[in-house]
């Protein structure tokens, strides 16, 4: 049977858009904050080469300073180094809670971290703002939907803001330029053998590869503070080339801690398409699953991102044999995150603990609005 592949866009010099968008991620799966500190992540990859004006705001709710969060370490480590790219703000409780069990304190830590959104967004200072779990906020009534709603259509133009958590709003989700749903899928094979810490990330909807460097950034901060032998090895397929923005603050990460983090990529500076598939595409496919397998074998990595595996596995570029016995051979402690869309599932989607289907309701890119470096790529 023929497939239809799978081409994805690299970051060649190309068109960007100026305006800012609305991007809301909810739904019942995994991805959602990730995808949210992935922005972060290339947001800040952006500013550190670059004379545009970038900054982020990272708010947080339901996320209160009373609990650790993996990423809390590397984050405080690029805000050392870029204090002007980067704010973060937590407020709330550090244990969950639900409709029944809201306090007084809850509904003050709602509203101090929406004033705290309110002025940064009036002030116009930052790039990107960060609204985590706002949506799970708005659905146990801490803050007024409609007031939100207002302030987010009065936005600057050139502000992205971004929503995550459960449960986002109709009038939110009304509002938005894009709306990915993340879908879980659960595989019995994977749960009747015990087989944990292989996360895969697919679907049309964004939010993929940028859950996958939100996933690197919780792992490398959990080398930073809790776990010096947490080592992270993040390979990318179909991406080769310069421009994509997260390298720089990547690069500033395993500067700074060369021993927990290694970054490759692999492929063409070009979209690879069924049909068009070049010698060049198989040879750099099979030299980045040679790494990946040896990195796997090893043991000396506690988690690698396989950014774009499945793409090249749907473009056949690599077989899936080789990659099914890799990772049912994986030592028990390490964590395997594996992205990109595909027509049809490799046959190791079946061992996947956490499988997370970005589901695109919107996409500003469907009205021919330009992606924008720092925030897309």
């Amino acid at each position: 049977m023929t497939r239809s592949g799978v081409g994805i866009r690299t970051a060649q010099t190309r068109s960007e858009r100026l305006t800012g968008q609305i991007h809301v991620y909810d739904g019942a799966g995994k991805g959602k904050s990730q995808a949210a500190l992935g922005v972060v992540l290339r947001s800040i990859g952006l500013g550190i080469h670059s004379d545009l004006q970038t900054r982020v705001l990272l708010l947080r709710f339901l996320k209160g300073p009373g609990r650790t969060y993996d990423e809390d370490a590397a984050i405080e480590a690029l805000q050392r180094g870029f204090p002007h790219l980067i704010d973060q703000v937590r407020t709330g409780r550090a244990e969950y809670f639900g409709a029944e069990q809201i306090t007084r304190f809850d509904k003050l830590e709602a509203q101090r971290g929406w004033d705290v959104a309110k002025g940064a967004i009036a002030s116009g200072l930052y790039s990107v703002v960060v609204l985590d779990e706002l949506n799970p906020v708005l659905d146990l009534g801490l803050l007024p939907v409609d007031e939100v709603v207002s302030t987010l259509q009065r936005k600057p133009d050139h502000m992205e803001v971004i929503a995550t958590g459960r449960a986002a709003p109709q009038p939110l989700l009304d509002i938005a330029d894009l709306h990915s749903e993340m879908r879980p899928h659960y595989h019995s094979n994977a749960q009747t053998n015990g087989i944990e810490g292989i996360e895969i990330y697919t679907g049309e909807g964004k939010g993929k590869s940028t859950s996958a460097l939100g996933k690197a950034l919780q792992a490398i901060g959990r080398g930073i503070s809790q776990d010096k032998s947490h080592r992270v090895l993040i390979m990318q397929w179909l991406k080769g080339g310069s421009g994509y923005t997260e390298d720089a603050a990547i690069a500033a990460l395993r500067q700074s801690y060369p021993n927990l983090v290694d970054h490759q990529r692999c492929g063409r500076d070009a979209i690879v398409w069924r049909g068009q598939q070049q010698e060049l595409d198989y040879v750099e496919a099979e030299r980045g699953w040679e790494i990946a397998r040896a990195a796997i074998a090893s043991g000396l990595y506690k988690t690698l991102i396989l950014d774009e595996l499945n793409p090249t596995v749907d473009l056949e570029l690599l077989p899936e044999e080789p990659i099914v016995q890799a990772l049912l051979r994986k030592p028990r402690d390490t964590e395997i995150i594996i992205t990109g869309r595909c027509k049809n599932l490799p046959a190791y989607f079946d061992l996947a603990s956490v499988h997370s289907e970005m589901i695109c309701h919107k996409h500003y890119a469907e009205k021919g609005i330009d992606l924008k470096r720092g925030v897309d790529f």
